[in-house]
């Protein structure tokens, strides 16, 4: 997951910027004298009952926040609660708001002129700056009662809440600070990936939409939502999006990389989809029509066998004493077991085909078969095609050698499979051409993994190469021709 907010959390610093050595020490010591009065003074019923006091309260605590901190590092959360005690308390014999309540309402309401918002901000930042991320969170979500348009506590807020580990809050102080109006690319950033760990791969990307709109050229948003697509399974989507990225930037080669990565996944899905419907018709009309000849076959054999066995009867009628025909008789009858045998497995065969092909829509699966083949022969190409286009701008790019080694490790595998599958009729006829394209295969394959291996050491090339190496060394002691096609 790419690090974030490593520059909005050290501008956390420009707002600690007040030097103890440029505050008047005399001007803390009254501070902390006025404090322990104040504080004495709240246990006097008589005082504790006057909006004045709460209201000088107030502007002490307020003013330590802002200018002695080490007097007291929640200073700007007495003088909250402060100035709403003047509010409770100062009201007109009509029960309306006096002065000194509706000026400390203003406060409250961080209007223009007041301060608490920025003492609740700048203790805030000292307390995140001292790792008391807790109290730092607390300090900007007050900072948020006052001024709740504001974009600063909502983006100090989410960084310590996600540092830590509070989740939920992250993107509540994020959604804040999205809502009203931030445009930092990394908070969008990161709130997307708050959502995308909860799998909320929709509102996660709705959010880095909406930080596009604010920064409609950031590649790092641009990027995430093809991880996204990727993540949720929306390949294509990703693709698209990919495409774009690329023309964008034609010389970003990790985009080309990913680009072609993409297309060799779908290829090989591609692949193995076919052969799943390569197989459900294998058990239809196709499979029972080729069961259906074998079973026409051995009923044909037992028709020469009856034949045979009638000739030979009547021949050890005239010779009953005649070994050789007796043997031959025998030998007649096994072979007419045989296919007796064979005939009743077949036709279970054909019944279990039959059974299984009920549920095939054989016109839907050879729509589909020519589709997914469609589909496959595009990726491979564009793959292929990215893959050289990497090569193109970087000739020593590990991924890109690598990969492209693979694909034609892969198509050699698959073309020995046909070779595998043949039966002795088949491979005499065709045998040796496939496995000449198979070996072809693999001989392409070799120099991108030696490449590979000589960018970047990896075990995983190395173990590719030593099996390419030893399966052509199989082929030319079997004297098989490589061709490269």
């Amino acid at each position: 997951m790419k690090k974030m907010f490593f520059v909005s959390a050290l501008s956390l610093v420009s707002l600690t910027a007040f030097s103890q050595d440029a505050i008047n020490k005399a001007m803390v010591d009254q501070y902390r004298k006025d404090k322990e009065k104040s504080d004495k003074d709240v246990a006097d019923p008589k005082n504790s009952a006057k909006a004045a006091f709460w209201l000088e309260r107030a502007k002490l605590y307020e003013n330590i926040a802002l200018q002695g901190s080490e007097v007291d590092s929640s200073a700007s959360k007495t003088a909250f609660e402060a100035y709403k005690k003047v509010v409770e308390l100062d009201l007109t014999k009509k029960g309306e708001p006096g002065k000194s309540s509706k000026d400390a309402q203003k406060v409250l309401n961080g209007e223009e002129g007041t301060s608490l918002f920025n003492a609740f901000v700048k203790q805030g930042a000292e307390k995140y700056q001292t790792k008391n991320l807790a109290g730092a969170l607390e300090m900007f979500q007050l900072a948020q009662q006052v001024n709740k348009k504001d974009t600063t506590a909502a983006l100090y807020g989410g960084i310590a809440a996600q540092q830590i580990d509070k989740k939920d809050e992250a993107k509540t102080q994020f959604g804040t600070y999205i809502a009203n109006g931030g445009k930092d690319p990394s908070v969008y950033y990161s709130l997307a990936q708050l959502y995308r760990a909860d799998n909320d791969f929709d509102k996660a990307t709705e959010i880095l939409n909406k930080g596009l709109e604010k920064s409609p050229g950031n590649k790092d948003l641009k990027a995430e939502i093809v991880n996204i697509l990727l993540a949720s399974g929306k390949e294509d989507q990703a693709i698209n999006e990919l495409t774009a990225l690329s023309k964008s930037d034609p010389s970003n080669v990790q985009n080309i990389v990913n680009l072609a990565i993409l297309y060799d996944n779908t290829n090989r899905k591609a692949l193995d989809k076919i052969k799943e419907v390569q197989g459900k018709l294998g058990t239809g009309t196709t499979k029972v029509a080729g069961l259906t000849k074998n079973l026409e076959s051995e009923k044909g054999k037992i028709e020469v066998y009856d034949g045979e066995v009638k000739r030979i009867s009547a021949l050890l009628k005239k010779q009953p004493k005649s070994a050789d025909l007796k043997r031959q008789l025998d030998e007649v009858n096994a072979k007419k077991k045989e296919a007796v045998t064979a005939i009743a497995t077949i036709e279970g065969n054909i019944k279990t085909a039959t059974e299984s092909a009920k549920g095939n829509d054989n016109a839907a699966l050879e729509k589909e078969l020519t589709e997914l083949k469609a589909k496959q022969v595009n990726a491979s190409n564009e793959a292929m095609a990215n893959y050289k286009k990497v090569l193109e701008l970087e000739a020593t790019n590990y991924d890109a050698l690598y990969n492209l080694g693979v694909f034609y490790f892969n198509e050699a595998v698959l073309l020995k499979s046909e070779v595998d599958n043949m039966n002795m009729t088949e491979y005499q006829a065709r045998g040796k051409e496939v496995e000449g394209r198979v070996c072809g295969r693999f001989k392409k394959a070799k120099p991108y993994f030696e490449k590979a291996i000589a960018s970047k050491d990896e075990a995983e090339a190395k173990e590719n190469l030593a099996t390419v190496n030893s399966v052509l060394e199989q082929f030319a002691e079997k004297k098989v021709a490589c061709v490269e096609e």
